[in-house]
């Protein structure tokens, strides 16, 4: 069996660590050993929140820079700095919609050019995958289902050996039984996305 890192990095309370959760049983449920780790950061206060997912033989939850299979963004400025996580071969998935910090929002600082973050990151990787997950998460019923739509671009880029079905299996399972349909509308418009 072959050995997956996915680094997944985002913006506290945005749902990296649902993301993650999910994605770790469904590479269970689709028969493979997976471990996951979690650094919340100050996820409450709009932090960064990064977590990984092993699959695989794989007895460390550390992923090193350099050996991300995938790097799973839910800001593109956080999927920019964690490019030090991806080689020549990795696969990113990435929203494109910016999340604005404070500083930023008061008139403190000022946000990157999106296209020259993606440019840069195109360069580098064997494949970047980009989505207004927002867009897509209104339209599945909950902006906040941004997460799961990720997850369903992530599916359908086939960068992992886990079918459609598990998530599927395991956003009915893992997610709160009001959102469990707006998950799945979410995951069929991210994989359907691609």
């Amino acid at each position: 069996m072959d050995n997956y890192r996915v680094y997944l990095t985002g913006v506290g309370g945005h749902g990296t660590l649902l993301a993650t959760t999910v994605l770790a049983e469904a590479a269970i449920l689709a028969g493979h050993n997976a471990v996951a780790s979690e650094v919340h950061g100050m996820a409450q206060r709009g932090g960064v929140v990064e977590s990984s997912v092993m699959i695989g033989d794989i007895k460390s939850p550390i992923i090193s820079d350099g050996e991300a299979d995938v790097l799973l963004g839910f800001e593109p400025v956080e999927t920019y700095r964690a490019m030090r996580k991806c080689s020549a071969v990795s696969v990113v998935v990435s929203n494109a919609v910016p999340i604005i910090p404070y500083d930023v929002a008061i008139g403190r600082g000022s946000y990157p050019d999106v296209e020259k973050l993606f440019d840069f990151i195109r360069s580098r990787v064997k494949q970047l995958v980009i989505l207004s997950a927002q867009t897509l998460a209104k339209q599945a019923g909950a902006l906040l289902a941004a997460n799961i739509v990720l997850l369903g671009a992530l599916a359908r880029s086939g960068a992992l050996p886990i079918p459609k079905e598990a998530f599927d299996g395991t956003i009915r399972t893992k997610t709160k039984a009001r959102f469990v349909e707006t998950n799945l509308r979410a995951f069929e418009l991210g994989f359907a996305a691609l």
